[in-house]
């Protein structure tokens, strides 16, 4: 296991749910963070909680979906502390709408610039660094990443590009000693789902999720902070994902209708 103390840890999409608890869970291992996220008033938030748990950290106000914002952060990171030993691609945007239903084609650009040129904007510019200390990159992905989701047209398409995106990274990147963990959360109750896109382009402000029946935000971090310790190669999170990935290989029918159901039931 790898020890995160006095790591330098660069978070995307850190002003709340999984991002801003694996802030604090860091900050509680001594890391030393560098925090981006829109909300410059919910990231300064997040920051004091972190301080509070005696981590330096830094905030950047950043759009993953503007390249010259992820410039910026991992610039920011090097200012700060000279040094990167691990990028957490964790900003992503959500939708909950059926394809036939969306009038407006570019919900699903935002969304793919979001979840996918985001991570690798990021992954760019902090790769020579983390070259340089032998670091980590983590995508933080989702099931809908290894399995096509009803509803999730756009959402999907973007977790699995990300997907291959860090597959072919992670084998580029052989001998380098760069790693690259790949995170497979089911639904987590993290709050925030009731700001996925819906058919219109507004949030839904309803959240479909049955929060109190999914996994905790924190369990979720928690599981995210021992892959990075260990360089896990990929963390699928749920017993339900794990086998339905072994399932989709000889009874792929079988997993859409596990799919489907899932989301009608919103667990």
């Amino acid at each position: 296991m790898n020890e995160l103390k006095d790591n330098v840890v660069a978070i995307t999409g850190a002003s709340k749910g999984i991002g801003a608890e694996l802030a604090r869970q860091l900050a509680a291992k001594g890391a030393k963070l560098v925090l981006a996220a829109r909300s410059e008033k919910e990231l300064e938030a997040v920051a004091e909680e972190c301080r509070k748990a005696g981590a330096q950290v830094v905030t950047v106000k950043a759009d993953v979906a503007s390249e010259r914002d992820c410039q910026a952060f991992i610039a920011g990171a090097m200012v700060a502390f000279g040094r990167l030993d691990a990028l957490v691609n964790n900003a992503g945007a959500t939708m909950w709408a059926r394809f036939e239903d969306i009038r407006d084609m570019s919900i699903l650009e935002q969304i793919m610039r979001v979840n996918y040129m985001g991570a690798v904007y990021c992954t760019h510019h902090a790769l020579p660094h983390l070259k340089s200390s032998g670091g980590l990159i983590v995508g933080i992905s989702s099931l809908a990443g290894k399995t096509g989701v009803p509803t999730r047209t756009g959402y999907s398409a973007a977790k699995h590009a990300m997907t291959g995106f860090f597959d072919s990274l992670r084998i580029e990147l052989e001998g380098s000693g760069v790693d690259v963990t790949m995170i497979y959360p089911g639904f987590v109750s993290t709050g925030i789902r009731e700001n996925a896109t819906g058919p219109d382009g507004k949030p839904i402000l309803v959240s479909p999720v049955k929060e109190g029946e999914v996994m905790s935000v924190q369990d979720c971090a928690r599981r995210i902070v021992t892959a990075m310790e260990g360089r896990e190669r990929e963390v699928v999170m749920t017993a339900r994902g794990k086998m339905g990935l072994w399932l989709k290989l000889v009874a792929p029918g079988l997993i859409d209708r596990i799919a489907k159901r899932a989301i009608e039931q919103g667990r």
